[in-house]
């Protein structure tokens, strides 16, 4: 018996041991993220994933997909890394999926926000830059991946503009035209959101607004920010339906949607959502869209 019990106490002790050396391993990327020693980061993630010990927690993948983000313009490494985004886009996605990795994400959410900041003031750079592919896909990321992240504050962030335009006068024509792309749209509800999808098989929220507006003889730009660079603004308290809406994470134009209410009605629009595909949201409703809402454009022309 006494030895029986020397082997269950030097087991538990071991057991202890080891269960600290784990938590211990993996708190250690925690603050090795913190220093800002991102390098460091990968090379003990990726050991960490090679070891079937650690399998039990999404740790290494969430902060491997936060050190790839971080890593992905440096330099050289950048150079030798050309797929680093692409690789922090699908493992940022599978801690995502998983329940238990949602616990590791909600936990370290201010690691998450922080990230956000830093790839908003990324955009901006490639923007001053004339960098234009890169600072569209680092919108694409932001609105695909980080679009439900609370922000943190963002110096000189974009608030929306007051537009003094004038009010477009309606006809009989524009009104019918205004309900056919309302109705219109509204078939494409629940086809699910893809990355640079242009029709009916999946559609980006560019891509969406441009497949709309195609049937009704309206080429549009295909990025967000061109469409709305080319529309004619339209004061808030004018919006309708068949008008277009924009929103600015802070870097320029994020995302776009259709309006589907009717003027003085609370505004609400039809787009192509990250998470949910073609779906309808109240606009005024919603504090994640109220915040970033920018302005109105339209393509509808009146007299």
């Amino acid at each position: 018996m006494k030895q029986l019990k020397a082997i269950l106490l030097t087991a538990l002790v071991l057991g202890s041991f080891t269960s600290f050396g784990q938590v211990k391993a993996l708190d250690k990327l925690e603050v090795l993220y913190d220093q800002g020693h991102y390098k460091m980061v990968l090379r003990k993630a990726n050991r960490l994933l090679d070891q079937p010990d650690y399998d039990y927690s999404f740790k290494p993948e969430f902060y491997k997909s936060l050190a790839l983000f971080q890593l992905a313009d440096k330099g050289l490494w950048a150079e030798f890394h050309p797929k680093a985004l692409q690789e922090a886009r699908e493992l940022f996605s599978q801690v995502l999926a998983s329940p238990d990795g949602i616990k590791v994400f909600n936990t370290h959410l201010n690691h998450v926000s922080q990230l956000k900041r830093d790839l908003v003031q990324k955009a901006l750079a490639y923007k001053s830059e004339g960098q234009q592919a890169k600072y569209d896909e680092i919108q694409q990321i932001l609105f695909g991946l980080f679009d439900r992240i609370p922000d943190l504050d963002i110096p000189g962030e974009i608030h929306s503009p007051t537009v003094d335009a004038p009010e477009i006068k309606e006809t009989a024509a524009t009104t019918e035209e205004r309900e056919k792309i309302v109705k219109y749209a509204k078939k494409y509800i629940g086809v699910p959101y893809k990355w640079a999808g242009a029709d009916a098989n999946g559609f980006d929220c560019s891509g969406f607004t441009c497949y709309v507006m195609k049937e009704f003889k309206v080429t549009l730009d295909r990025r967000a920010e061109d469409q709305y660079n080319s529309s004619a603004k339209v004061k808030q308290k004018n919006a309708q339906k068949g008008d277009l809406v924009f929103f600015n994470n802070g870097s320029g134009i994020s995302h776009v949607g259709i309006i589907v209410s009717a003027k003085g009605e609370p505004l609400t629009m039809i787009h192509a959502s990250s998470s949910k595909g073609v779906i309808i949201t109240n606009i005024e409703d919603s504090e994640y869209w109220l915040k970033r809402l920018y302005a109105i454009g339209t393509y509808v022309k009146g007299e």
